[in-house]
């Protein structure tokens, strides 16, 4: 099931200073289920033909976008924010990182809207900026070099906000073409298609056939295949003999009784295999 539209943290974003930032901080937020942003003093351009030239396909978001003087109206209607900084804080402040503050920001969400503030690519948040915030987040890094762009930042606390939502519960896209595991009698099918391809082009030599072979079913075996795939590795080994007999090599097989003329193993045998 996918996360609830309204779990969903609100972006505050202050004083933005680049477009491509903006954009790209747009684009991380929808990935992860963040729809909605306000911008406190923008100080690059909000145009949003040219965010969405950027951040494709995402139009929805940008025409919600709000745009407020102050952070005391953008923070309004939010009952609890945490603030993004790299800095470490001298003042004792509750300091989290993104897993635990994301978990906080889900729970909390029960009881009002929630926000994540974070902004300015030069010098981050100013300190009366973050006294407005519940917590700070800090997402750790080397040491030596902790700084990291606005989007990154934002795209590295929007993706905890998703797992911590039930983002990482939403199944996988199911097999196109489902198929059930294949039977034993295509498995020695292909087994035996396959050691008479290897026959045909004098692969054995001085090996010995049956440890050879031997080794190919664990092989196969523990590839786990299901039927379509089966059909597909079986119609490679036929293949290798259908070459030889078109190259001369080996001579044409005989047609088959009773049938309209069709060799087994043939192309349009090989053919229904691949795409049954």
């Amino acid at each position: 099931m996918t996360p609830l539209p309204e779990t969903a943290p609100v972006l505050v974003l202050v004083a933005v200073q680049d477009m491509v930032n903006l954009a790209s901080c747009i684009r991380v937020a929808k990935n992860f289920g963040i729809t909605e942003l306000r911008l406190v003093k923008p100080e690059c351009s909000v145009d949003p033909y040219r965010l969405e030239g950027v951040a494709h396909n995402t139009a929805d978001v940008i025409d919600r976008m709000t745009i407020h003087e102050t952070l005391d109206d953008a923070f309004a209607d939010l009952t609890y924010v945490v603030g993004l900084t790299g800095r470490e804080r001298t003042a004792k402040r509750t300091m989290l990182r993104p897993r635990p503050a994301a978990a906080e920001l889900v729970a909390r969400s029960g009881g009002g809207r929630v926000g994540i503030m974070a902004g300015r690519e030069d010098h981050g948040l100013q300190n009366e900026e973050l006294d407005r915030c519940d917590a700070l987040v800090t997402i750790s890094g080397n040491p030596t070099y902790t700084s990291l762009n606005l989007a990154q930042a934002v795209g590295i606390f929007a993706y905890e906000t998703w797992i911590a939502r039930g983002g990482d519960d939403i199944p996988f896209k199911p097999p196109r073409h489902a198929a059930p595991p294949a039977d034993h009698a295509t498995m020695e099918a292909i087994f035996a298609d396959w050691q008479t391809a290897l026959i045909q082009i004098e692969f054995f030599k001085k090996r010995e056939p049956e440890l050879v072979m031997r080794g190919f079913r664990e092989v196969i075996f523990r590839a786990g295949l299901d039927a379509r795939e089966a059909g597909l590795f079986r119609a490679i080994g036929l293949e290798v003999g259908h070459f030889l007999r078109r190259k001369g090599v080996l001579p044409p097989l005989p047609p088959r009784r009773g049938t309209s003329g069709q060799a087994p193993g043939s192309d349009t045998e090989t053919d229904r295999m691949i795409d049954p």
